[in-house]
């Protein structure tokens, strides 16, 4: 039973090295089974052993789900600024415009309106556009663009009308 188990962790741990390989990102990090785990491009951190065999240019670190819960939290914004948060739905990689010739979709002081696009998230190569649910102007944005967000990590705060 335990090698079946053993098995299926490599497998899928080798797809996502596969996924993290073909794309520009430089670190994604999972969840599954009650574990998370890191997978990043050019670390020097050691592998774990059950892994399986790990690309050179790939390592994977085996982290506790409570331990990294508390250290990737974002810290609370709410305190500097009031308002609605706008949270990402989904890990991946956070851009203020469709391309990088392109327009920003909202900048701070601008005024929104609930269903229009503030953002995306590229996840695997799929650009999901984030909407506002609130109408309101833009108090803060909280993420850099271009840089990794996490499930839940506050985006833009919004001050509602």
């Amino acid at each position: 039973m335990w090698n079946v188990l053993s098995r299926m962790w490599q497998d899928r741990l080798r797809r996502i090295i596969d996924i993290l390989e073909a794309s520009n990102v430089n670190e994604i990090e999972v969840s599954f089974w009650g574990r998370k785990f890191r997978v990043s491009k050019g670390s020097t951190s050691s592998g774990n052993a059950d892994a399986g065999p790990v690309p050179q240019s790939v390592t994977v670190e085996q982290i506790s789900a409570n331990k990294q819960a508390e250290e990737t939290s974002s810290p609370d914004v709410a305190e500097e600024v009031s308002g609605v948060e706008i949270r990402a739905p989904i890990v991946g990689t956070f851009y203020r415009a469709p391309s990088p010739e392109s327009a920003l979709y909202v900048n701070v002081g601008d005024h929104i309106s609930a269903g229009q696009t503030v953002c995306i998230i590229e996840a695997m190569k799929i650009m999901n556009e984030i909407e506002s649910e609130t109408t309101g102007v833009v108090a803060k944005i909280v993420v850099e663009n271009a840089k990794p967000v996490e499930y839940g990590q506050v985006l833009f705060i919004i001050e509602p009308d």
